[in-house]
């Protein structure tokens, strides 16, 4: 492998085309559709640009490079790069005849600021009510998955979740590709590796998640539940392991549960759907629901509590606390407590955490 700086020099020399966009802190992602067809993203909008790359010759310069930094391979053979760029960006190229106009490639790039729940109230992603009563459900050691689409701030929100966990704890975080920067002094990141060009070296998350267990972990935080390691994190949760958390793809809460009962049927544990049912229900305490609005904005738009699964009615029982709501004709709809409180109520006060004035008012309210 070459040396960063030297790589880092060279690749900015590539991607000469684009650099203005990779310093630029306004933009989240740039997409280059061959040479000619670039377009970034600002604040969840998609606008093309003026940018060229002189062929689709400079633009495999670049992805060579890319690959040979990271250990990996893109030809006609290869036609598919994951990597990473100095920065913590994270790079996707695709080449022909996987698309027919030159090679695309993707490029989503992180933050340097800090993200912090105070921000997100700012951008109007939750409000006062729901960051403190988030808050107040990590320390209390909840099991919380953050699951939206793609783009919509599954993990800005999860940084900023593992940010609230208390000072004195030890996090492990394990991620296929590095995204998370926790904002904490005791945090130890994990990343999982590919197997090389004869089929050696690779670590799963799955293995991963094996070797943290016996690394005295306060707290395990997934970046993304992709597969069959969704099995050994709810193992880990029904296990006295609380606290994790983690991301996943899933459009409701109840698409989350549905997604992760199909995650955990692909390992090699064959256990019977109701088994699984049981340790999702019981597993996962909150769903923090995030989408990323026509306008562009990311948002809260479901805390949900996770009370079991009914193995009676066959469904789970879902328990809404905060719901994204129009208020009134013609308003924004604006994320608010339902006046349903959570079952957790001992684990919070266990914890010296209380839940928000305003959960309580709307709770009495609802009680008329």
């Amino acid at each position: 492998m070459i040396e960063k700086a030297v790589f880092a020099e060279t690749l900015s020399h590539l991607l000469s085309p684009v650099a203005a966009f990779l310093e630029d802190s306004t933009v989240s992602e740039i997409l280059i559709n061959g040479p000619h067809e670039i377009f970034v993203e600002r604040h969840g909008r998609l606008e093309r640009t003026s940018a060229r790359f002189a062929s689709s010759a400079a633009i495999m310069a670049a992805l060579r490079n890319v690959a040979q930094y990271a250990g990996a391979y893109i030809d006609e053979h290869n036609p598919i790069l994951e990597a990473q760029l100095p920065d913590g960006s994270r790079l996707e190229a695709v080449l022909w005849p996987i698309v027919s106009d030159g090679p695309a490639v993707a490029i989503r790039r992180f933050s340097r600021s800090t993200m912090t729940l105070a921000r997100l109230v700012e951008l109007g992603t939750l409000d006062d009510t729901a960051a403190e009563a988030l808050t107040a459900m990590v320390v209390a050691r909840c099991n919380i998955v953050v699951a939206g689409g793609t783009g919509s701030g599954k993990t800005s929100l999860l940084n900023v979740l593992a940010a609230c966990a208390p000072a004195h704890e030890r996090v492990l975080v394990l991620e296929d590709t590095r995204e998370l920067q926790i904002e904490r002094a005791h945090v130890l990141y994990m990343q999982a590796q590919k197997a090389d060009e004869e089929g050696r070296g690779a670590v799963p998350i799955r293995a991963l998640f094996r070797a943290s267990l016996r690394m005295r972990p306060d707290r395990i935080i997934v970046g993304e539940i992709r597969g069959a390691e969704a099995i050994d994190l709810l193992q880990a949760m029904v296990s006295g392991h609380g606290g994790c958390l983690a991301t996943l793809h899933a459009s409701t809460p109840i698409d989350t549960l549905a997604r992760l009962e199909t995650m955990c049927m692909m390992s090699d544990l064959s256990l019977p759907l109701h088994a699984i049912r049981t340790q999702v229900g019981s597993g996962i305490d909150v769903i923090v629901q995030v989408a990323r609005m026509p306008d562009g904005a990311r948002r809260i738009t479901h805390i949900s509590e996770v009370v079991r699964f009914d193995l009676d009615a066959g469904r789970y029982e879902l328990r809404d606390l905060f719901l994204s709501r129009h208020h009134e004709r013609g308003s924004r709809a604006r994320l608010s407590p339902t006046g349903l409180l959570p079952s957790f109520g001992e684990r919070l006060t266990e914890h010296h955490v209380e839940l928000p004035a305003a959960m309580q008012s709307a709770a009495a309210a609802l009680r008329g």
